[in-house]
């Protein structure tokens, strides 16, 4: 009998760790027999855990293990990622916090394994080397951090429409909806770099009722629906503190060729805190990066109390056949709801034109920077609402399309203008701005003529959607430092030309703009002395009301 239970037993820690991913770089498989607690590969070339039934009860009884229980060496030159993969493989089977040895240095290969993270992990003081000079394969992330709920289909949800409150599910708990609609493009991108755009996509929060959170409501009508997926969302606070990584840079060439090597986090409520993220060994050439701090497919996640760093810009030829530069970076936030940085810096000189920008995001909602210093804020592919208070930003500035509140508040903007509507996906924020009790550094201080709103659109590109600017602008106690100004400087202008060809009403948009309505103005001073005015292209702009109180 007891034979039998120990085999019942042998049997569901190796199928149940085996179900927790279908990827063999993931996959460990986990056994309990009266062998030495080692971990080895079997002839499948299958990562494979031995704990010995007096270790179970060992780690068990202290709640905890760490990389060194199961062979990591954190010697700073042996591969240790097996080690801590299977660490993290056996402390999510047991429910076990993971702990790094102190005074340890992990290095990890470039090899194929990504150590999945479902249960609280203190890096500590211990340091990590990623060696990315020779990877096997660029997409695969080092740490991934999931959850043991799967997602599901809901097929039958036909068709959204935009701020619908509710929609005809019953589910067991929250859940975070991704819905698409592959036959409706949007994002059809113009400039140095066009594509056919991407699929309508959403993303947003139900609960058990499937009533919507409205603090991230659907923002786009679906008349159709080709994919639509509910994840369950943990309830559980998952948390992540300290760790000293350091990512010794790839050298190959300097192409659209991305790597992904990361923590991945992907799963909601989730809280890193501490970490730190270094570069070295950027060379002549390179491929960009998309994120160490890679956050997709969840909600609520926060990033606190985090040292990042700036990857070096590199240049190569754009698909208009000309020179761009490639966007490269250390926060990467895709298809993810209310996820906030708070405290977090960066290595680099935030006005180091050297280093690109430090977060790139995609069809997010309520993203917030608070008491960060870092040099970019960036929406690409839209962002509905997105605060940012306390911080500086420096070369990069904040470049955003999307929807909804956009809120800047005690900070020191030091980029090439206030906002930037990026011009490739169409210079469009439907909905509001508020601006207040800020600085603004045009340029971060060099010579330059100040503009507030930045943006570019033409009205002969169809981007896949209305373009919009903000409905109503609000800006109150702004400091503009336009000390360092130019010959000739007329003053800052609330709005930059946009669009240099449309000067008199003869201008026909084949595409039309929807431009401001209001702009509200409180206690707006200028170190140059000159006072703001509406534009230097005063036709785009002549219906926009303007109230000085």
């Amino acid at each position: 009998m007891k034979t039998f239970l120990f085999l019942f037993s042998f049997l569901c820690c190796a199928i149940l760790t085996q179900a927790q991913s279908n990827d063999v770089h993931e996959k460990i498989i986990i056994t309990s027999n009266a062998n030495k607690t080692e971990v080895f590969k079997n002839e499948k070339s299958i990562l494979c855990l031995n704990v010995s039934p007096k270790d179970v009860k060992k780690f068990k009884r202290q709640g905890y293990v760490k990389y060194s229980n199961f062979g990591a060496k954190g010697d700073g030159k042996t591969d240790d990622i097996e080690a801590i993969a299977a660490t993290h493989a056996f402390a999510n089977q047991e429910g076990l916090l993971v702990k790094a040895d102190k005074g340890a240095t992990y290095y990890i290969s470039g090899q194929e394994r990504t150590a999945i993270i479902q249960t609280d992990t203190d890096f500590g003081t211990a340091a990590f080397i990623i060696d990315d000079t020779d990877v096997e394969n660029k997409d695969s992330p080092v740490f991934k951090v999931s959850s043991e709920l799967q997602a599901f289909k809901l097929d039958a949800i036909k068709s959204l429409k935009k701020n619908q409150k509710k929609i005809d599910v019953s589910l067991a708990q929250n859940c975070l909806i991704t819905v698409v609609n592959s036959n409706v493009k949007h994002y059809i991108r113009y400039g140095l770099n066009p594509n056919a755009g991407s699929p309508q996509t959403d993303i947003f929060v139900v609960d058990k009722n499937g009533n919507v959170d409205m603090n991230a409501p659907i923002i786009w009508d679906f008349d159709e629906i080709t994919e639509i997926t509910a994840l369950p969302m943990d309830s559980k606070t998952l948390n992540i503190t300290g760790g000293r990584f350091t990512t010794i840079a790839n050298k190959e060439e300097s192409k659209y060729n991305y790597y992904s090597r990361s923590i991945a986090i992907r799963r909601s409520n989730v809280v890193l805190d501490g970490l730190e993220h270094r570069i070295i060994g950027e060379g002549e050439h390179g491929a960009p990066y998309n994120g160490f701090i890679s956050v997709g497919s969840c909600s609520y996640v926060t990033v606190k109390n985090t040292l990042l760093t700036g990857h070096k810009t590199y240049i190569t030829m754009g698909r208009a056949g000309k020179p761009v530069s490639m966007g490269s970076y250390d926060l990467l936030v895709n298809r993810a709801l209310n996820v906030s940085f708070i405290n977090c810096s960066q290595t680099n000189d935030i006005d180091d034109k050297t280093y690109w920008g430090i977060l790139g995001s995609n069809f997010s909602k309520n993203l917030l920077y608070d008491q960060c210093t870092l040099s970019r804020f960036d929406a690409h592919m839209g962002v509905a609402n997105a605060t940012i208070r306390n911080s500086t930003l420096g070369h990069m500035g904040i470049n955003a399309i999307g929807s909804g509140k956009f809120i800047v508040e005690n900070s020191i903007i030091r980029g090439r203008s206030l906002i930037n509507l990026r011009a490739d996906y169409g210079s469009t924020w439907q909905g509001e701005f508020i601006i207040r009790d800020c600085v603004f550094v045009p340029s971060g201080g060099k010579t330059a003529t100040a503009s507030l709103i930045n943006g570019y659109y033409t009205g002969m590109h169809n981007f896949g959607y209305t373009c919009y600017m903000p409905e109503q602008i609000t800006i109150e106690n702004l400091k503009i430092d336009d000390s360092n100004h130019p010959e000739g400087y007329e003053g800052p202008a609330i709005f930059s030309i946009f669009n240099s060809e449309r000067m008199d009403d003869t201008y026909e948009e084949q595409y039309p703009y929807v431009i401001t309505k209001e702009v509200l103005l409180k206690n707006v001073t200028t170190s140059s002395g000159k006072a703001i005015r509406l534009s230097e292209n005063p036709i785009m702009f002549n219906n926009v009301k303007v109230v000085t109180q």
